[in-house]
């Protein structure tokens, strides 16, 4: 249970709300002393300045002992807990309220006093307390003077030893119970609240989280539906996670069924390369084993035979595992394109003068509808040659005797298209969807030297040139496949 985010946050909070909630009421303690003597000096600072000023305390250098006296009934009358002393210029005590016996100090610090007299000094200010050797308390003062000349000081203690256990009355009365009482009811309302609110806004991250288990349960391929407030519109951090969530497992179940796509394919390719592979090494293993088994039985024309069909599927051989590299290389990007700009028409005249001699052979013409105009493109030259070189090849391939093969270009407004077209026997329905695929073959009985990888080298090169290739095709009427490059840019 401790695990968990939200119960971790919650004794989070109780934590802190118990140690500031401690911090404050032990400050709130300690601080309320010092507060009273503030407010009790405030309210009382001017009282020995009114009662000099009101009645002549000294006279000479003596005590006016029925002054005093009255003041000391008039105040114990007011206000028991005040004590009142009379000092001279050298702190000595003259004369004092206090019941006799209790005064043990006959002189006090000076120093207090003049401060309190300077000024707005920052109260409270604490004086000796004569009753006591080791206390201090705030205190009233003001200087007795006569023709200005300094006589004594009239030094009032404004909270005597029975002011000493207000405190301890405040702490035991029905006011401190009841502030007390709010503190720790305040606390229960807040930790209360802070649960509630914590459990609110950690709800939606236990969600994220059964939500992610559930997608991990299902091994990354089923799509979780998410709440409308994931659904990408701005919120809080929270509501950005799940929206990335959401997103990112789309993202995955995608590249999920690709790698299994590919993984598929990849199974295929090499049960496909494995059987194409075994064909001509077989056949080439036959004929060599024949030739050194039979080498003395055979005559030259013999001789020559076998070694001119081991030498084919050793040719087929090579081309095969040739273009197997290229087209790996071609998937996997790691060929670096050079694009630039030439000119369509010479590439074309180029790769159709290279097929003439086998076309001729084949009784096939080959014919080129060139524009007078210059049909500049930007491609790489070099995949492009390769991929006019496999589509006229195939064409001648599956062109019968007495048949043709035309390439033609034609300008648009911003490219060149160019077009391969035979009169073959054409593709049907059924083959035509598939006739890029590896190693897939229209005529299935039927034996050629091809490696069945010519037209997926064209489609891998046409995709990294950002383009398509277009095939139409009619059966015992032939087939056309074009593509489009465009013109160099200014």
């Amino acid at each position: 249970m401790l695990n968990k985010l939200s119960n971790k946050l919650i004794l989070t909070l109780l934590g802190l709300l118990l140690v500031f909630s401690s911090i404050f009421i032990t400050f709130s303690i300690n601080s309320l002393p010092v507060l009273l003597q503030e407010v009790n000096q405030q309210l009382n600072l001017r009282l020995a300045d009114n009662i000099v000023n009101e009645k002549k305390l000294m006279i000479g250098d003596q005590v006016n002992n029925d002054a005093l006296r009255s003041v000391f009934m008039g105040l114990m009358l007011v206000n028991p807990m005040i004590e009142v002393y009379l000092i001279n210029p050298q702190g000595n005590i003259l004369a004092y309220s206090a019941p006799e016996n209790t005064v043990l100090r006959h002189s006090i610090d000076l120093a207090p006093v003049k401060k309190l007299l300077t000024g707005q000094p920052s109260l409270p200010i604490t004086g000796n307390d004569p009753r006591q050797l080791d206390s201090d308390k705030v205190f009233s003062v003001a200087a007795i003077k006569h023709h200005n000349k300094l006589q004594g000081y009239l030094y009032i203690i404004l909270s005597s030893q029975a002011y000493d256990s207000v405190f301890e009355l405040i702490q035991s009365s029905y006011i401190f119970r009841l502030w007390l009482l709010s503190i720790i009811i305040s606390l229960c309302f807040t930790s209360f609240a802070g649960i509630i609110l914590l459990k609110h806004i950690t709800s939606r991250l236990q969600f994220l989280n059964h939500t992610i288990e559930s997608f991990k349960r299902h091994n990354f391929k089923k799509l979780i539906t998410l709440p409308s407030r994931f659904n990408g519109k701005p919120g809080d951090e929270i509501d950005q996670i799940g929206s990335t969530f959401r997103e990112l497992s789309e993202r995955i179940i995608q590249q999920v069924k690709l790698l299994e796509h590919n993984d598929a394919s990849r199974r295929e390719l090499i049960a496909n390369v494995s059987h194409d592979l075994r064909t001509p090494l077989a056949s080439l293993q036959g004929h060599l084993e024949t030739l050194i088994l039979k080498q003395d039985t055979l005559t030259a024309q013999q001789h020559k035979q076998y070694l001119n069909t081991a030498l084919q599927h050793s040719n087929h051989l090579r081309k095969l595992i040739s273009e197997l590299f290229e087209l790996s290389r071609l998937e996997n990007n790691s060929a670096e394109l050079h694009f630039e700009a030439f000119s369509m028409s010479e590439l074309v005249h180029d790769v159709a003068q290279q097929f003439n001699l086998k076309a001729k052979q084949k009784s096939i013409n080959i014919v080129t509808n060139i524009p007078q105009q210059a049909a500049f493109v930007s491609a790489d030259i070099s995949l492009i040659q390769r991929l006019l070189e496999n589509l006229i090849e195939n064409a001648i391939k599956y062109t019968p005797a007495g048949g043709e093969v035309a390439v033609s270009l034609i300008l648009t407004e911003n490219q060149v298209t160019t077009r391969i077209s035979d009169t073959g026997e054409g593709i049907s329905e059924t083959d035509l969807p598939f006739i890029f695929d590896r190693f897939y073959r229209v005529d299935k009985h039927r034996q050629t030297d091809g490696t069945g990888l010519g037209l997926a080298i064209v489609k891998r090169i046409i995709q990294l040139h950002n383009s398509t290739i277009n095939v139409n095709s009619e059966p015992r009427c032939g087939t056309t496949l074009s593509f489009a490059l465009p013109y160099p840019k200014l």
